[in-house]
């Protein structure tokens, strides 16, 4: 009938930064974690052995933190009270 299919990437993920996807505000954090873990492999290639690694929670924490200082948002820092109270309780209580 002379139509025609014209397949992008593909036919792989290209709805996530070329349509509607995701918002650039979530696409922006995917990008984070993509580059600084990448740069954390390469610092530390030597020490990783061949498998699945989580992203470490310091680099985690810190993307999150470079986002809502790009959003103009602050963290409160906890006081000695609620700093003792989050770390005072022990498993099952």
């Amino acid at each position: 009938d002379g139509r025609h299919v014209h397949l992008l990437a593909e036919g792989r993920l290209v709805n996530l930064s070329a349509a509607e996807g995701h918002p650039a505000s979530v696409m922006d954090m995917s990008f984070a974690n993509q580059a600084l873990g990448s740069e954390y492999m390469l610092n530390t290639a030597k020490e990783l052995q061949p498998r699945v690694y989580t992203l470490p929670a310091e680099l985690d924490k810190e993307i999150a933190r470079l986002k809502l200082h790009a959003m103009g948002i602050r963290i409160d820092a906890l006081t000695p009270e609620q700093d003792k109270y989050l770390n005072s309780w022990e498993s099952g209580t």
